[in-house]
C-alpha cells in the first residue's frame, strides 16, 4: 500500500495560511466598506458601535446618483448590444474564413485589452472630434461598445472553437439553409458564452472612468459620480450605494452559475 508524499501534508498548513491570507487580503475591505455603511457616526471608528439604516434612506432619496446609475445602466446596456454585435462577426471571421492579414487583424481586435483606458479614452476622444460628435451619453455608449468589442470577440472565438461542427454539417445535409443553420444550431450553441460575454462587458462598462471621462457631456455615469464625490470625501452614502453594487454583482454570479451548471448538467450525466 503506498502512502502519500510525507512533504504533501507537512505543506498543507502552509497552503491554508497563504489562501486565507489572500481572501482576506481581496475582501475585508469589502466587509469592512459594507460595516461602515451601515455606521451612524459615518467613516472612523473600527469597529462601529451604532448601527443605522439612515445613510440608505438618504442614498434613496438622492436624485443625481440614481441619474448616473440610470445613464451606467443605459450605456452598459448598449455597449453589450454594440459589443456582442461586431464581437460575434469578428469571432466568426476568426473561426470560419480565411483571408489575407488574419493574423493581423486577430492581434489588432486584442489590442484594446492591452493598451491603457487613458490611451483609448484619447483617441476615441480624438476621434469623436475629427467626426464632428458632441460629447454626450451617446459617445460614451460607442467608446465603450468599441472599447469592449475585443472581450466579446475573445469570448465567443473560444466558444465557436469548442462548437461541434458536425451539429451544423447536419443540419445543412438536411436541408437547412446556412441561415437557419446559424440561428437554430450555431446560435443557441454560443448561448453561455453570450451571456458570460455579456456580463462582463456589463461589468467593465459600470466600472468604466477612462473612457468615460474623455467622452461625457454634462451628463454623469455612476463611476464619475462616486469619483466626484470622493474629491470632498469619504462618505457613509458612498459606502451605501458600494454595498448596493456589490450585492447586485454577487446576484449576477449566482444567477450565470446556475445558468452555467444547468448547460453542462447534460453533458456531465
Amino acid at each position: 500500500m503506498s502512502h502519500p508524499p510525507r512533504h504533501s501534508t507537512s505543506r498543507a498548513p502552509l497552503l491554508v495560511s497563504y489562501s486565507l491570507a489572500v481572501f482576506a487580503f481581496l475582501y475585508l475591505p469589502i466587509l469592512v466598506l459594507i460595516a461602515y455603511s451601515f455606521n451612524r457616526d459615518g467613516v472612523g471608528g473600527f469597529p462601529p458601535h451604532h448601527l443605522t439604516l439612515d445613510w440608505y434612506r438618504l442614498l434613496f432619496a438622492d436624485s443625481p446618483i440614481w441619474d448616473a446609475l440610470l445613464n451606467s445602466l443605459l450605456v452598459a446596456a448598449a455597449s453589450i448590444v454594440i459589443s456582442l454585435s461586431l464581437g460575434l462577426l469578428a469571432a466568426l471571421a476568426l473561426d470560419r474564413a480565411d483571408f489575407p492579414g488574419k493574423s493581423l487583424f486577430r492581434r489588432l481586435v486584442l489590442l484594446p485589452l492591452i493598451l491603457p483606458g487613458l490611451i483609448t479614452g484619447l483617441s476615441l476622444l480624438m476621434f469623436s472630434v475629427f467626426a464632428g460628435l458632441k460629447l454626450s451619453l451617446f459617445t460614451v455608449l460607442l467608446g465603450h461598445g468599441t472599447a469592449l468589442i475585443s472581450v466579446a470577440t475573445t469570448e465567443l472565438f473560444a466558444g465557436l472553437q469548442k462548437l461541434d461542427r458536425s451539429l451544423e454539417e447536419a443540419s445543412l445535409d438536411l436541408g437547412a439553409t446556412p441561415w437557419k443553420t446559424f440561428w437554430r444550431v450555431t446560435l443557441p450553441g454560443l448561448r453561455l458564452p453570450l451571456i458570460a460575454s455579456a456580463l462582463l462587458i456589463f461589468t467593465l462598462s459600470m466600472d468604466e472612468i477612462a473612457v468615460s471621462f474623455f467622452l461625457i457631456g454634462r451628463d454623469n455615469t455612476l463611476p464619475l459620480e462616486i469619483w466626484g464625490r470622493l474629491r470632498r470625501g469619504i462618505t457613509p452614502e458612498i459606502n451605501a450605494v458600494s454595498t448596493l453594487i456589490f450585492a447586485a454583482s454577487v446576484v449576477l454570479i449566482l444567477i450565470w452559475h446556475r445558468l452555467r451548471t444547468r448547460a453542462l448538467a447534460p453533458k456531465l450525466d
